[in-house]
């Protein structure tokens, strides 16, 4: 996907522009904005300044970091929900990334749940549609994908078949 103008298009990537996109994810001095914020999460950060988290206060939220001068010095990363939001003028967020030289991505697993059978694992869910989410993805304009495992430590867990199952997961 590149960004041609005023709209993001799709293409088939080689192995060149993989690589390309990798490097700009880790340029020194960069990083990637975890602005992948689930509808709850969110709403945690607006309770605790008393704002009500609707799903426009959250596209002003996402807009007013997205658009800050400098931003693509530093960051990527984005929710389902985000990349499919745009600004108030109609652009995708993905594009407005993109036009700042951001390489926008998605966090596409789908949540830790409890697994079953050995109390204090979980095992993170998201596999099943993940091909289709993929191409969705990609259609949207993210160049890359985030799957992560939630391992909590405490005692007796995690427990090593709850390793090996994120492991495998990963």
């Amino acid at each position: 996907t590149v960004a041609a103008g005023s709209t993001v298009r799709r293409v088939q990537m080689n192995h060149n522009e993989l690589e390309a996109i990798a490097r700009a994810m880790v340029a020194r001095g960069h990083g990637i904005l975890a602005a992948d914020e689930s509808s709850g999460t969110i709403k945690k950060r607006f309770d605790a300044i008393k704002l009500e988290s609707t799903e426009e206060a959250r596209r002003s939220y996402r807009e007013l970091l997205f658009t800050a001068p400098g931003l693509a010095e530093h960051i990527g990363g984005l929710f389902d929900e985000t990349l499919r939001q745009k600004t108030r003028d109609g652009v995708p967020f993905a594009e407005v990334l993109a036009r700042q030289g951001v390489v926008p991505g998605i966090k596409v697993d789908k949540g830790a749940t409890p697994l079953s059978g050995f109390p204090g694992d979980t095992i993170t869910e998201g596999l099943d549609g993940l091909r289709e989410r993929l191409a969705e993805y990609n259609q949207l304009g993210a160049l890359f994908a985030k799957w992560r495992a939630v391992i909590d430590i405490g005692a007796g867990f995690p427990s090593r078949f709850g390793i090996e199952v994120d492991a495998r997961a990963l």
